[in-house]
């Protein structure tokens, strides 16, 4: 795919772009990056899939609660989010 003189060529331009000082912080997130993404792509194939029949019915339930974060508070009660599920009438 890549030989050795243009994985060199690119290893230059990334030190060049980034910086001596920067490669191991850089290389250190894109570490943690791919973890998060192989750890989130294992848990979503393990994560059984609600079939057909499990899927809940609109009405039924208690309503949503949305919970203001604190810098948005505006009241101190929380608001309840109308049922977009349910048919209009």
């Amino acid at each position: 795919m890549f030989g050795l003189s243009e994985i060199a060529i690119i290893l230059i331009v990334v030190i060049l772009i980034f910086g001596a000082k920067k490669l191991p912080d850089l290389a250190r997130s894109m570490g943690k990056s791919a973890r998060i993404l192989k750890s989130e792509a294992r848990a979503m194939k393990t994560e059984p899939t609600p079939s057909a029949n499990d899927a809940p019915t609109s009405g039924t339930g208690t309503p949503r609660v949305i919970q203001a974060t604190p810098g948005e508070a505006t009241s101190p009660r929380p608001t309840t989010q109308p049922d977009t599920d349910a048919p209009q009438r």
